[in-house]
């Protein structure tokens, strides 16, 4: 009996280890393939979020590029003088602005401030009439010779803005700046 015994001992053994091993078997791959769709479904639901985000980003891109063209409209209704003998009025502009205002402060157009004006007298451009016939390629040259942290600054405006200050465009100057704060109150 004791060969019989040990024989069966081996058979039970041998059973119950297949089954739990069955058992461990389906559930581990029951788990793998309900992460794996669960992943799948993720990846499906980042794809559809990354999609709209494609979407908005065009969306915004095509609302800047309306804007622009409608700040280049606003701008083309400006009238310039061709007068070479301006005179800078400093109370005229202060009545305007609400502050004292120096003549050919760079600081007064619209995203220059003493950092950018500080590389614009390191190229020469140290009045408004020289910034408003400095085309918008070498304010970006003026920019980028600042480093990395002049990146986010857009001089596209510039030139126009000097422009309207150098001849004396108080309320236009004004009434522009205001219009395109840039968010900030």
């Amino acid at each position: 009996m004791d060969l019989l015994s040990s024989t069966i001992w081996y058979w039970v053994i041998l059973a119950v280890t297949g089954i739990v091993s069955g058992v461990l078997g389906y559930v581990f791959g029951k788990s793998d393939t309900s992460s794996s769709s669960d992943k799948s479904i993720e990846l499906n639901i980042l794809e559809i979020e990354n999609a709209k985000l494609k979407s908005d980003l065009e969306t915004c891109r095509k609302r800047l590029d309306s804007d622009h063209t409608k700040s280049f409209k606003f701008d083309s209704k400006i009238k310039f003088s061709k007068n070479e003998d301006f005179v800078f009025h400093v109370n005229e502009a202060k009545a305007i602005f609400g502050k004292s205002i120096k003549e050919n402060d760079l600081k007064l157009i619209e995203g220059i401030g003493p950092k950018i004006e500080e590389l614009f007298h390191n190229f020469n451009i140290k009045t408004w009439k020289s910034l408003s016939e400095t085309p918008v390629d070498k304010c970006q040259e003026v920019l980028d010779s600042g480093g990395s942290r002049y990146r986010i600054h857009d001089p596209a405006s510039w030139p126009m803005q000097a422009k309207m200050a150098y001849e004396g465009h108080w309320e236009q100057l004004f009434d522009w700046q205001e219009k395109h704060r840039a968010g900030k109150y």
